[in-house]
């Protein structure tokens, strides 16, 4: 009998889109041989799935999940073929479900599942990606799906204490915070976390455009343009959507000052479908 490597398993997986454990007993079963293998596949439960796998799945849906008493989250996106499935509410259960397994265990392998519901809605199904968040200290961690279910939010704000999570003023913050990612959409929570590479490239991109002014004006328009980079990619820099006079920063200052508290946005994803 050939020896059946993981490898192996591997590659007819990738050929098929079946599960790892169909690919293995496919294999076993046909003595190693990549074609019979297949074969035996295509006439079990898996078939559809094979049949799809190589359709794009372009369109879907963002789904979260946040466990009780809000230390974990997860975000999730979970692709399909047409929109048309993507609205469809045994599509979007399957979506809710995925997230509520990812938030109870981040490891978890969901390969049979996925292939249980690309045989039931007769399209293929890619859960593309997924975020989990677990609170470090006091505070929470918090959803946001915007209607359409293309853009949601996972964020989580730190609080000194841990009673400040409770209070009103603070989940009122946390829902302003998620909708602003949502809206704004930042690159980062603070200045420092741009990556170094990206400013180089910004002021590279501005002294050849300002290549024939002196360079204390270009040191000058570099810092003016480098600050409006910040407050455009930058989530504690940026002004407030619901109030454009106020910055985020101040926002989080003015909470913090109210419950006598010293509260910050730890970290944060933002996703949209296929960005």
């Amino acid at each position: 009998m050939a020896e059946i490597k993981a490898s192996d398993v591997a590659k007819l997986r990738n050929m098929t889109n079946a599960g790892m454990m169909d690919c293995k007993k496919a294999l076993t079963e046909a003595d190693g041989d990549f074609d019979a293998a297949v074969d035996i596949i295509r006439k079990k439960d898996a078939s559809i799935a094979v049949k799809k796998a190589d359709r794009e799945a372009n369109e879907g849906v963002i789904a979260q999940h946040i466990q009780a008493g809000a230390k974990v989250g997860v975000l999730v996106e979970v692709n399909c073929e047409t929109d048309f499935v993507a609205k469809n509410d045994s599509f979007q259960a399957f979506c809710s479900e995925v997230a509520e397994k990812l938030a109870a265990d981040g490891d978890a392998d969901l390969e049979e599942f996925r292939t249980q519901q690309v045989a039931k809605i007769g399209e293929n199904i890619q859960i593309a990606r997924s975020t989990r968040l677990e609170v470090e200290g006091g505070g929470m961690v918090a959803a946001y799906i915007h209607p359409g279910a293309k853009v949601g939010v996972l964020i989580e704000v730190g609080a000194g204490k841990e009673e400040s999570a409770d209070s009103e003023d603070f989940k009122q913050l946390v829902r302003d915070l998620t909708l602003q990612i949502a809206a704004a959409n930042p690159g980062s929570v603070t200045r420092d976390e741009v990556d170094s590479a990206i400013i180089d490239k910004e002021k590279e991109i501005i002294a050849e455009q300002f290549k024939d002014k002196p360079a204390q004006a270009i040191e000058k328009i570099t810092q003016g343009k480098l600050e409006k980079y910040y407050q455009t990619h930058c989530l504690l820099d940026q002004a407030f959507v619901k109030d454009g006079d106020v910055s985020i920063k101040d926002l989080l200052a003015q909470t913090s000052k109210k419950l006598d508290d010293e509260l910050s946005v730890r970290r944060f994803v933002r996703y949209q479908i296929g960005q």
